[in-house]
């Protein structure tokens, strides 16, 4: 799956920016995108972020302004150069998600924005294993991402988007069960909400035990 448009907009920064910012009006423009995975955070700017699978730090340059103690991690060094100068007040590191250059208990909050639809649901596991081991005890795992649509309306839209530039990997995303995922590893307190007539999913899970950042309410699922 997928067309010529894929690899384009991954070669030139101007036109993934405009896909990106097209696709984030259906939930009320990019900078409310950026956020959604931050709402009932008390993220206070002491608070280490890591902002897992960045690119060329599109939601970096929104978590700056809610932590002075921002990273980046990105496989792609292209990604991790153009990131560099977008967002100077950030930290960028090369690296693997599955296998991340950190120690253990690092960070209070890992966010991740549109990038786990990339990966196979072997990866998948690994990733949020490694998330939980450099997590502190308590902090907090935020995920954007696709879902499949409670809306008939938004499926045209966003199956029109997944053949364009998306490959089997997002489509199975339509139908993996994260919230599950993370539970069967160990996380709690979860909230998962759906916005853009259920064609993206937000999921907030946390580590056990208290830590600097907490929820603001309770988490109904």
């Amino acid at each position: 799956m997928a067309t010529f448009l894929r690899p384009l907009s991954y070669r030139h920064q101007w036109l993934y920016d405009g896909i990106s910012r097209t696709a984030a009006l259906t939930v009320g423009g990019e900078r409310r995108f950026r956020t959604l995975a931050l709402q009932d955070l008390a993220l206070t700017p002491a608070a280490s972020v890591l902002d897992l699978c960045c690119g060329s730090g599109q939601t970096t340059a929104f978590l700056v302004n809610h932590s002075q103690r921002v990273t980046g991690l990105d496989a792609s060094p292209k990604s991790i150069e153009r990131a560099r100068r977008n967002v100077p007040q950030a930290t960028f590191v090369e690296g693997w998600a599955e296998t991340m250059p950190f120690e253990d208990n690092c960070f209070d909050l890992i966010h991740s924005s549109a990038a786990l639809h990339e990966m196979e649901p072997g990866q998948r596991q690994q990733i949020f294993a490694e998330i939980l081991r450099v997590l502190r005890p308590g902090g907090i795992v935020a995920v954007v991402d696709f879902h499949s649509p409670h809306n008939p309306v938004y499926w045209p839209g966003l199956a029109t988007f997944l053949w364009l530039f998306e490959t089997h990997t997002a489509w199975a995303m339509l139908k993996a069960d994260l919230p599950q995922e993370l539970r069967d590893l160990g996380f709690q307190a979860m909230a998962h909400r759906l916005y853009a007539g259920g064609s993206l999913q937000v999921v907030q899970a946390q580590k056990p035990t208290a830590s600097p950042i907490q929820r603001t309410e309770d988490d109904p699922r």
